[in-house]
């Protein structure tokens, strides 16, 4: 009798090995999508096909990418955040992600609880700047106008949940002033806008100023980064004497919630491969974007990460009062 139940029973304990091989072992079996909830053409989605490209290759796997704009990044992530937790649907997000667990009070997601984060895959500095003739010749002056100016200023930005849109609100947070907001379809327009003297101060990724930077077509006064960022010869936020001003529009990889950590493991692994290509660091490079260190693209830290950017976006968000919602 007891022979008989320890055989009945093996057929159970047999299909566990079989299912996680399945999950695991077997992984990837089919191509993996990169859902990206920004336009094609711009720095995420720059960004999300040359990981993407890195990662093909260390998976032995297409990897493609599909743009899923709207609601400032929120309609991708509630896709993704219910695909089957398999590890072929995933989600390339900016710090967006995090203040949207603030900026949306209603969410359909949890930003932290329904996904599985894989790693951080670039950071990139802001820069603040200025229309070509604003009065200010350093940081210090320049805060000081915010702050004795207030609202006669203008500041742009690109929507809610934008990078930034919310590099503004640290600006105005650290010079305790609140400016009139002009709201533009990306980043371009302000630009043009800017360097016509229709905007008066803008927070924008070096990507996007670095070549009107150079060009001396708009005034810049730091970078938001704690070092100096090569390619761009501006003083750091930490060295013009404003530490509360530090910010990088970091990107990160994220696959739903239950997915297997060893499917998990396995991405990461080829996040970190497709950050060592050297075809990559150079477009990097020529983007203003360092990819992020080793020890920052696992699992683990990005997850650390994550809660802790929601945490010091949420006070932030508050004081301003701003909601997507």
């Amino acid at each position: 009798m007891r022979r008989r139940r320890l055989l009945a029973a093996a057929p159970v304990l047999l299909a566990a090995p079989g299912l996680a091989s399945a999950q695991g072992g077997g992984f990837p079996n089919r191509p993996i999508t990169v859902v990206v909830p920004f336009a094609a053409g711009g720095p995420t989605d720059l960004i999300s096909r040359l990981v993407a490209e890195g990662m093909a290759k260390d998976l032995g796997q297409a990897v493609v990418v599909e743009n899923v704009t709207g609601a400032g990044g929120t309609i991708a992530a509630g896709r993704v955040a219910g695909a089957r937790p398999d590890g072929h649907t995933l989600m390339m997000h900016h710090i967006g992600h995090a203040s949207a667990a603030t900026l949306y009070r209603r969410l359909p997601y949890s930003v932290t609880d329904s996904f599985a984060p894989l790693g951080l895959v670039s950071d990139a500095a802001m820069t603040l700047v200025a229309r070509p003739d604003f009065p200010a010749a350093d940081l210090a002056a320049y805060m000081a106008e915010i702050k004795g100016r207030g609202d006669k200023l203008n500041l742009a930005h690109s929507g809610l949940g934008a990078a930034n849109h919310l590099c503004g609100m640290l600006l105005q947070h650290a010079a305790g002033a609140a400016m009139t907001p002009v709201v533009y379809r990306g980043s371009a327009p302000a630009i043009t806008e800017m360097m016509a003297g229709r905007v008066d101060v803008f927070c924008d990724q070096a990507t996007n100023t670095v070549n009107f930077i150079r060009e001396g077509r708009i005034k810049a006064y730091a970078a938001t980064l704690p070092q100096r960022v090569p390619g761009l010869e501006l003083p750091t936020t930490v060295e013009a004497g404003q530490p509360s001003l530090l910010m990088s529009t970091w990107h990160g990889l994220y696959a739903p919630k239950d997915t297997p950590r060893e499917v998990q493991e396995r991405l990461a692994t080829a996040i970190r491969a497709a950050l060592r290509e050297e075809r990559l660091r150079q477009r990097f490079a020529e983007l203003v974007t360092e990819p992020a260190a080793e020890d920052r693209a696992t699992p683990d830290f990005h997850r650390r990460f994550l809660a802790e950017e929601v945490a010091r976006w949420r006070p932030i968000i508050q004081a301003a009062g701003q909601y997507a919602d």
